[in-house]
């Protein structure tokens, strides 16, 4: 027998799979205390309810309006993600937060814009795919940037306040005077490079404000309970 030491190929397969086990358990439950689900399922409920609203027969202003709708409500429920129920407690133990948020808010962005984009395949959605991609990405950062600076269970106020300023924008299209600055990215064509810039921008910012310390957490705040 030689001095040299053999190592079952089986174990060191076992062995770099029990390495992933923490990392796993980790991503699971940070998805659960975050209620991840819950807004994959929101997620989903908006994409059948925009490919039901698509049968309809809209005038160009409504084929407009209805799916921002639809756009903002995803976008709310990715922004209630970033709330923690432990609050800082949590922020000084859980060393990998940093990385988790912004991977999370990213892929529940991306899965939103693949359904609501899936969602009107076949039908008549206005703009497309770069304008599902454009308004999705603005508002979640608005309700990113809502949570870190207001409340983790006020993010909703930001798209929801900002819709109405959109709609307003998109109302003004047809009774001028039109608003056409590429921060009101909604009442912009899809194709417009400065309204995705600034919708880019929006997002850019809010992961960059989430990602350090999360969600602000206010004393009896229903996210820090």
């Amino acid at each position: 027998m030689t001095g040299e030491q053999r190592t079952d190929p089986r174990l060191s397969g076992r062995q770099r799979t029990g390495a992933w086990l923490p990392t796993l358990r980790l991503v699971r439950l940070y998805a659960v205390g975050r209620r991840v689900p819950w807004a994959l399922l929101a997620t989903v409920v908006c994409a059948i309810g925009l490919r039901l609203t698509l049968l309809g027969h809209w005038d160009a202003y409504g084929a407009l309006q209805l799916p921002l709708i639809f756009e903002a409500a995803v976008a709310v429920s990715i922004a209630a993600t970033v709330a923690g129920p432990f609050g800082e407690p949590e922020r000084v133990t859980g060393r990998w937060l940093p990385f988790l948020r912004p991977a999370v808010t990213v892929a529940l962005t991306a899965a939103a814009v693949g359904l609501l984009a899936a969602a009107g395949t076949g039908g008549h959605l206005t703009g497309g795919t770069l304008d599902v991609l454009r308004n999705v990405a603005g508002f979640t950062g608005i309700g990113l940037l809502c949570a870190a600076a207001i409340d983790g269970a006020l993010s909703w106020t930001g798209p929801t306040a900002y819709l109405v300023a959109a709609v307003y924008a998109l109302y003004t299209q047809w009774h001028p005077p039109a608003l056409t600055t590429p921060w009101l990215w909604p009442a912009r064509p899809p194709h417009d490079l400065g309204a995705a810039l600034c919708a880019a921008l929006v997002f850019a910012c809010g992961l960059a404000a989430i990602t350090p310390r999360g969600a602000r957490d206010r004393p009896g705040s229903p996210a820090a309970t």
